[in-house]
């Protein structure tokens, strides 16, 4: 079977399943560490659990994958395997990422520039100026989109081609869009990278990350960080993100009609005053402020109030209480839409609104 004859619902369901007459038609969870009468030890090789995820992943992605104990140890393990002196990274993005931007800034590992990622001719010389500086092998664009949790959109294909140009790599986190939204080695990016704890596994019970690429020596690096930093996945998870990627083109579709409704229902509505929703992830922001979202989240019912995303379950919460989005509006409301019934997810939502 070819995985490049193969549409991306086929891909998620198909590729990563043993093969052969007797086989199993899922892949069991390899409880190993050590294998009798062979040189393979779990950290250093992996497992079947890893290698099925890996395969399909990697798959959809048009690539080769690298999975990890999570999106922080994917995001880690690419800087290891690149190496950048500089890292060029939206102005709104993933605090996580920031963050540990910052504190290799801190010991001099790396600089870190921020630029709005929407405004393409400005990121792209931001980039040229960088290399100019320090070479283009020391430069690296990391783009993600859409952003958390503004959900600024930038041209992918036009930045990781015109980062191409001046010799630089590109990063893109993907968590948001998924496989399903975007596939952006095939726009050129060096690696593309997930948190798997989100959609991809689906069920907001386990910890993945995901890193994607076409280069060779990159995914040698990726291999090479994975092994030696140690931030290796556990079976079950392994296990678990494979059974969730298998639902995750009717999952996201799913969710990404309810989030259209909802945001649709959401500008339309007196209390708000932005609303935008990029595949079944939904912004908004209360024309009160703070106080009002915060008094939003506390009042849904069939909506979770929790922080993390990308479940069956809907869930949001108010931003710009965290130190590390500080900068976003007080009154935006991030919100990852689930499956559940579209008119129960609107009574609860604007019962809240009422409050």
């Amino acid at each position: 079977m070819n995985p490049e004859n193969l549409s991306p619902r086929t891909i998620a369901v198909s590729v990563g399943r043993p093969s052969g007459d007797g086989a199993p038609i899922n892949q069991p969870i390899v409880l190993a560490s050590n294998f009798r009468n062979a040189p393979d030890y779990a950290r250093t090789d992996g497992t079947e659990s890893w290698q099925a995820l890996e395969h399909a992943v990697g798959a959809l992605e048009g690539g080769r994958c690298v999975s990890f104990a999570s999106g922080q140890g994917a995001v880690s393990a690419i800087i290891f395997a690149l190496r950048p002196r500089v890292v060029i990274i939206p102005t709104v993005s993933y605090l996580g990422v920031r963050k540990l931007f910052e504190l290799m800034g801190a010991r001099d590992q790396l600089d870190t520039v921020q630029v709005e990622i929407t405004d393409t001719p400005g990121v792209l010389a931001e980039v040229e100026r960088r290399t100019l500086v320090h070479g283009a092998d020391k430069v690296l664009l990391w783009i993600e989109s859409p952003t958390n949790p503004t959900l600024d959109e930038g041209d992918v294909a036009a930045l990781c081609a015109g980062a191409a140009r001046l010799g630089a790599r590109t990063a893109v986190d993907s968590t948001f869009a998924t496989p399903m939204g975007q596939r952006a080695l095939a726009d050129g990016a060096t690696v593309v990278m997930h948190s798997g704890t989100k959609f991809i596994g689906g069920h907001s019970d386990l910890m993945i990350g995901l890193a994607s690429t076409t280069d060779d020596a990159v995914h040698d690096a990726l291999v090479e960080a994975r092994t030696f930093v140690g931030a290796t996945p556990g079976a079950l998870e392994a296990f678990l993100a494979l059974r969730g990627l298998r639902t995750l083109p009717i999952r996201y579709e799913a969710s990404t009609r309810n989030a259209t409704e909802l945001a649709a229902r959401l500008r339309a509505h007196p209390g708000v005053e932005w609303a935008k929703n990029v595949g079944p992830m939904l912004s908004f922001i209360l024309k009160d402020g703070a106080s009002a979202a915060d008094r939003a989240c506390a009042s849904v019912r069939v909506i979770v109030q929790a922080t993390s995303l990308g479940g069956v379950e809907s869930t949001m919460e108010r931003r710009q209480k965290y130190a590390g989005d500080a900068h976003v509006n007080p009154g935006l409301i991030r919100m990852s839409v689930g499956i559940e019934d579209v008119e129960d997810l609107w009574r609860d939502l604007s019962s809240a609104l009422a409050s």
